[in-house]
C-alpha cells in the first residue's frame, strides 16, 4: 500500500474523527455558540484555512530551496483564525465562537499527522537525521526524527485531557478549549520545528517557528482577556 494512499485514507479519517468529536460534544448537552455553525462563518473558515494552507506550505518549500506547491496544517490554522476574526469584526460579532472546535482540531491533527508519517519523503514533514534508536528510515537510508509521530502523540494527549475535562464538566477548559488547544499546539509545534530540515527565515528560526509563536501569542492574549464571569460557563454547561 503506497504512502500517498495511506496519507489520503488518514486525512479522511481525520475529518471523520473531527465530525465524530463534534457529534459527541453535542450529545454531552453543551451549548456552544450557534454562530460557529452558520453558513457565512463556515465559508469564511474554509476560505481562510484553504488559503493559509497553500500560502504557508508553498512559502516554506521556497524558503527551503524547493519548488512546487504544498499544504500546511499550521498554515490552515493561521489562515482560518485570521479569516474568522475578520468575519466577526465585519459582522459585529463579539462573542467568542471557537469553543466547539477544540477537540475536533486536536483529534484531526493527531490522526492527520499519521498520514504525513506514512507519506515518507515526498511529504517533506520528516525530521532531521538522528542517532537515536527510534529514528526512522523514510526510504533514503537515513535515520530521522519521526516528528510526525511526536506531534501526533502530543495532540492525542491534549485530546484525552480535553475529553476528561468534558466528562468532569470543567467549565474553564470547555469554555476556553479552543484557545487552550491553540496555545498547546503552538508550543509543541515550535519545539518540533528545531527537528525539521526547513530553511531558516530569521536567524535559526523557520517560517513555522514564527507562525507557531504567532498562534501561541494569539491564544495567550485571548486566554488573558477571557471573560471572568461564571455566568458564561454556566450557560455553556446548562
Amino acid at each position: 500500500m503506497s504512502g500517498a494512499f495511506l496519507h489520503t485514507v488518514l486525512d479522511i479519517a481525520a475529518w471523520l474523527a473531527a465530525a465524530a468529536a463534534l457529534t459527541w460534544l453535542s450529545r454531552r448537552g453543551l451549548r456552544f455558540p450557534a454562530q460557529s455553525f452558520e453558513l457565512p462563518y463556515i465559508a469564511a473558515l474554509v476560505f481562510g484555512a484553504g488559503l493559509g494552507a497553500y500560502l504557508f506550505g508553498s512559502a516554506n518549500l521556497w524558503l527551503s530551496g524547493r519548488g512546487g506547491i504544498a499544504r500546511s496544517v499550521e498554515g490552515a490554522l493561521a489562515g482560518g483564525i485570521v479569516a474568522i476574526e475578520l468575519y466577526k469584526w465585519s459582522a459585529g460579532i463579539t462573542l467568542r465562537t471557537g469553543a466547539r472546535f477544540a477537540l475536533p482540531l486536536a483529534l484531526g491533527i493527531a490522526i492527520g499527522r499519521l498520514g504525513c508519517y506514512f507519506a515518507g519523503l515526498d511529504d517533506f514533514t520528516y525530521g532531521t537525521p538522528t542517532a537515536l534508536s527510534f529514528g526512522h528510515d523514510f526510504g533514503d537510508g537515513v535515520l530521522r526524527h519521526p516528528v510526525q509521530l511526536y506531534e501526533s502523540a502530543a495532540m492525542a494527549v491534549f485530546a484525552l485531557g480535553y475529553v476528561l475535562a468534558v466528562v468532569n464538566r470543567n467549565g474553564f477548559v470547555i469554555t476556553n478549549g479552543f484557545y487552550l488547544v491553540l496555545a498547546y499546539y503552538g508550543a509543541q509545534r515550535f519545539l518540533w520545528e528545531f527537528l525539521k530540515p526547513y530553511g531558516p527565515l530569521i536567524g535559526p528560526f523557520t517560517l513555522f517557528h514564527l507562525l507557531s509563536l504567532s498562534i501561541l501569542l494569539y491564544a495567550a492574549v485571548m486566554l488573558a482577556t477571557a471573560p471572568k464571569a461564571r455566568r458564561l460557563q454556566n450557560e455553556l454547561l446548562a
